[in-house]
């Protein structure tokens, strides 16, 4: 028996993948995976440079896919999406894991 279909949130889905496809957010995002960082950390390890980053972020955080939190004098962003978090993870999977 085939799945019946429910269309009502393909234009939500849409929207997250439009901003996953970025390839310096999806790197952001994969360095978020397990491990909140801040700024310098991030771009040391995406190798993604100011203000790009910082554009980047943004964008992430407009569509509620980064969280931030300040401790001191950083300010320390995390991934907040369950759905996105997993979709990166199964990426993860699929593509990168050796």
């Amino acid at each position: 028996m085939p799945l019946k279909m429910n269309f009502d949130q393909v234009d939500a889905v849409s929207s997250q993948l439009k901003v996953l496809a970025n390839p310096d957010r999806l790197k952001i995002l994969c360095v978020l995976m397990e491990h909140a960082f801040n700024v310098q950390e991030i771009e040391e390890r995406t190798q993604i440079h100011q203000p790009t980053l910082s554009q980047q972020l943004t964008i992430l955080r407009n569509a509620n896919l980064v969280g931030t939190e300040r401790i001191g004098k950083y300010i320390y962003y995390r991934c907040v999406d369950e759905k996105v978090l997993k979709l990166i993870q199964t990426l993860h999977a699929l593509y990168c894991a050796k």
